[in-house]
């Protein structure tokens, strides 16, 4: 292409269109192939985007290579991993070679097919030509193959031309060098000299020039581009520094590096130099203000100082004592030789790509948290810290494992970091632990969690739902992490198995010592904390809360069969919001009288691809057989928003949470749903068997959806099933009247229904604290929800969080609902508060929540020896 050409390349499948970003394969996401766009395709001939010719048709029909005017080159790749389909599923309409015409088709592939063996159908078209021409213009919302124009590509400007016009300009250029370019002395301003983010800082911009460069101090020199190597310098506050560069741009590069860290290096200097400049007081001063924290939610009196105290908020109620115990990031079991030093390289880059991808959605999901953001940008930078990768490398050419070489790398520089003088960048030795075990977790193949001695407090960044199921598995008292929310699965798998569970922890946990005594009170949200280092009056005190607790826990358990009837005669329904077999079956040995919430979307999480329809099948008719006749209500994929899949990805939404999630899903994958639907329909369930739609919003959303179900149904032979809807978008409340007259029940989803109605992202960790579904707001949908059924003889529950809260019970029972289904292990403990109950006075108390203003007033009425007023 010539200076000024542009080409314009057409949609070559209809559907919508996915930032390359966005693509979950980091050869594509990170366009180590090239740049590009992706679409998720509704359309199923691969169109050409322009006149081109064929110069590559992959073996396995695909991948399809074109070569058009100016030079420009395009490859198009259909799906995700389908090269392991061996061309089965694909139909070439065309031969190498071949001349062919925009719109003209290329290949045919069978959606189906290849849907039930890759993990996605995301069709990415990429521009491998990115160094002669660049995408200029990009489409964004849905594309019409053939039709649309999904891009425009322009030839890049040589850097000849580039430069010719910058003379022109008069624009001064730096000196080009080719030797030697050494700073003056450059003194160190930061109060703690150059820890992780400084050096990060510095690390990062010098990485950005053509030249070879290193920090002198002391006669030791370090290399600028190693965030590892130049915390391994020791530069405190005062050091002096001299920046030696070599290579094109290297005046440039030493210009621009003593400027930076004359400024601080993107550090605040003017507190430290106000506490420098202050006078000298007269008298012993008094012990100086903390800094202001983020507002929190309320917690119980005590010394607001108190540095053992590490607040939370509590995502699965509960209270344990014991020792920290530290999931180690290196601890993993790896083999230390490999055969193929290619493949280990190879492997080594691939995590690596997973790992940064993971690091930036971190920063990015730190919103205004600006400290955290900080931190993880500076793990991004440890990551690509050239000192260990070559370590690492040099290893595996000498025939180590991806895995090996690199723990050891990130272990050498951590000794080398955690010996330093300077107590601030020997700490930083652990954001090295951090950063490599992420890393190697890629290597090793998964998430597998860490063996925990049973009885001890494990404190981790995050969890992921099969590490909270491992960890319970292994006896372990409670869980805390900093990362996570009270909605998460993580959070309710442990909910379900009983495991105490604190979210939302400062960064600072991460900092705590293993083996440290720790009191994990999780019994309320609002003062749900870490106590480390508990004296022993405090210990005596919680382990006789402890013992009473399980006591009363015992007494529960063995009145748990009985029926849930309130003291004058309503009888309350009590059934188990549940994930597996398991849980099923340990929700009829607590009392369960069947199934409210099959939640089935987490058989879909940790794997590569969907279940197959007979699997599904098998596991649903596990559960109906574990129930012994009991009800069964099984709800429909719940996924997108805050539960994305990996082989099912969607475009990227500004608003995720009001986007393509839940039974929308099912618009965008029609396959999916059916062959949900004709599993569902497979299982014998023996009793009520009932079909669950998440997210709804309207009544077309709902008439779709069943007649899908019915066709489905007819084509099987199947006996009907009762078909209701979430109550979770405020619409649907609101409507319950007309949703009412084609439903068969209601289940009230109270965690979205919260946060659509409050407009309170739920998965957000500074408004988790104030996520409360007893807001009068909310409590006025259920009501409109349970007086719609009523009147239409439909039986309504509540399936959300609040369901399993005991505190709650009494004001959802006078509202109307008379279908509990809540936490496995919360069934004991729910059923015997609503025998505690009379349903008259539960009548009384929901009338005067309703008339209160906030979901704290009507907490205060629902605290004991509270009366309405």
């Amino acid at each position: 292409m010539h200076p000024g050409d542009t080409l314009t390349l057409l949609a070559p499948l209809s559907g919508p269109i996915v930032p390359i970003e966005a693509v979950p394969d980091p050869v594509f996401a990170d366009k180590v192939v090239g740049d590009g766009i992706s679409i998720d395709p509704t359309t199923h001939t691969l169109l050409a985007p322009c006149d081109a010719t064929v110069t590559q048709l992959h073996a396995s029909r695909h991948a399809i290579t074109l070569s058009a005017a100016g030079g420009v080159e395009i490859m198009i790749h259909v799906g995700i991993d389908t090269v392991a389909l061996k061309g089965d599923g694909f139909t070439a309409r065309v031969k190498e070679g071949d001349r062919v015409s925009a719109g003209q088709p290329l290949l045919d592939f069978d959606a189906d097919r290849l849907l039930r063996s890759a993990p996605s159908l995301l069709t990415q078209i990429i521009l491998l030509s990115g160094e002669t021409s660049a995408i200029v213009e990009r489409a964004s919302g849905v594309a019409t193959a053939g039709a649309s124009r999904l891009m425009t590509v322009a030839a890049r400007r040589k850097g000849g031309d580039d430069a010719s016009s910058a003379g022109e300009a008069g624009a001064s250029r730096p000196p080009r060098a080719t030797v030697g370019v050494t700073s003056a002395v450059v003194v160190v301003p930061n109060p703690h000299g150059l820890h992780a983010r400084p050096a990060a800082v510095l690390a990062s911009e010098a990485r950005s020039f053509a030249a070879a460069i290193s920090v002198e101090l002391d006669g030791r020199n370090a290399n600028a581009k190693s965030v590892v190597a130049l915390m391994n310098l020791g530069a405190g506050p005062g050091a002096e520094l001299r920046i030696v560069a070599s290579g094109s741009e290297a005046a440039r590069a030493v210009a621009r590096l003593v400027e930076l860290v004359r400024s601080g290096l993107g550090e605040d200097l003017s507190a430290a130099r106000a506490t420098t400049d202050a006078p000298e007081p007269a008298a012993s001063p008094a012990p100086a203000p903390r800094a202001p924290r983020a507002p929190r939610a309320p917690r119980a009196p005590r010394a607001p100082d108190d540095p053992r105290r590490l607040p939370g908020v509590s995502a699965a109620p509960g209270l344990a004592i014991g020792p920290v115990c530290k999931l180690d990031p290196l601890a993993l079991e790896v083999e230390e030789h490999a055969a193929d030093t290619e493949v280990e390289l190879a492997r080594l880059q691939k995590a690596l790509l997973h790992t940064r991808r993971e690091l930036k959605q971190l920063v990015a999901a730190s919103g205004k948290r600006v400290e955290q953001a900080q931190i993880f940008s500076a793990h991004l930078t440890m990551l690509d810290d050239p000192d260990v990768i070559t370590r690492a490398e040099v290893a595996i050419v000498e025939g180590k494992s991806a895995a090996f070489a690199w723990r050891e790398a990130v272990m050498s520089s951590y000794r080398e970091l955690a010996r330093m003088e300077n107590p601030l960048l020997a700490a930083r030795a652990n954001d090295l632990r951090d950063v490599g075990g992420r890393a190697l977790r890629h290597l090793a193949g998964g998430d597998e969690a860490q063996a925990a001695p049973a009885g001890s407090v494990v404190v981790a960044e995050t969890l992921t739902p099969s590490e909270v199921v491992r960890l319970a598995d292994h006896g372990v008292a409670g869980l805390v992490s900093v990362l996570g929310g009270t909605t998460s699965h993580a959070a309710i798998l442990a909910r379900s198995l009983g495991v105490p569970y604190l979210v939302g922890g400062p960064a600072s946990l991460l900092d705590v010592e293993a083996g440290a005594t720790a009191v994990l009170d999780a019994l309320e949200a609002g003062e749900a904390a870490l106590l480390l280092h508990p004296t022993d009056a405090e210990l005596d005190a919680y382990r006789g809360r402890l013992g009473a607790r399980r006591a009363l826990r015992a007494r529960q358990e063995a009145a748990a069969a009985e029926r849930a009837v309130t003291r004058d005669g309503v009888r309350v329904a009590v059934l188990a919001n549940i994930a597996s077999a398991d849980d099923a079956r340990t929700a009829v040995r607590l009392g369960a009288e069947g199934v409210g919430l099959l939640r089935t979307e987490l058989m879909f999480f940790d794997r590569a691809t969907a279940p197959t329809e007979a699997d599904q099948t098998a596991a649903y008719q596990e559960i109906a057989d574990a129930l012994g006749g009991r009800p069964l209500t099984i709800r429909t994929l719940d996924v997108g928003g805050d539960k994305p899949l990996s082989y099912m990805p969607l475009p990227t939404e500004d608003n995720p949470l009001l986007g393509i999630r839940g039974l929308r899903i099912g618009a965008l994958h029609p396959t999916i749903l059916r062959s949900q639907l004709r599993a569902i329909l497979a299982a014998r369930v023996g009793a009520v068997h009932r079909v669950l739609l998440p997210m709804v919003s309207g009544l077309d959303e709902l008439r779709e959806a069943r007649q899908v179900l019915e066709e489905e149904r007819r084509r099987a032979g199947s006996p009907p099933v009762e078909l209701g809807v979430m109550v979770e978008v405020p619409s649907v409340a609101i409507q319950a009247d007309r949703f009412a007259e084609e439903v068969d029940f209601f289940s009230i989803g109270t965690n979205d229904l919260t946060q659509y109605t409050l407009a309170m992202d739920r998965t957000h960790p500074r408004l988790a604290g104030r996520q409360d579904a007893l807001h009068p707001a909310v409590l006025r949908l259920i009501e409109a929800t349970a007086q719609a059924a009523q009147k239409r003889e439909r039986h309504v529950g509540i399936c959300g969080a609040v369901a399993s809260d005991p505190e709650a019970v009494a004001v959802l029972i006078g509202l109307g609902v008379t279908e509990l289904s809540v936490s496995v292990q919360a069934m004991p403990e729910v059923k015997s508060k609503i025998r505690e109950l009379d349903a008259a006075r539960c009548r009384e108390i929901a009338r005067a929540a309703l008339d209160l203003g906030t979901a704290a007033e009507v907490r205060a009425l629902l605290a004991p020896g509270a009366r309405p007023g």
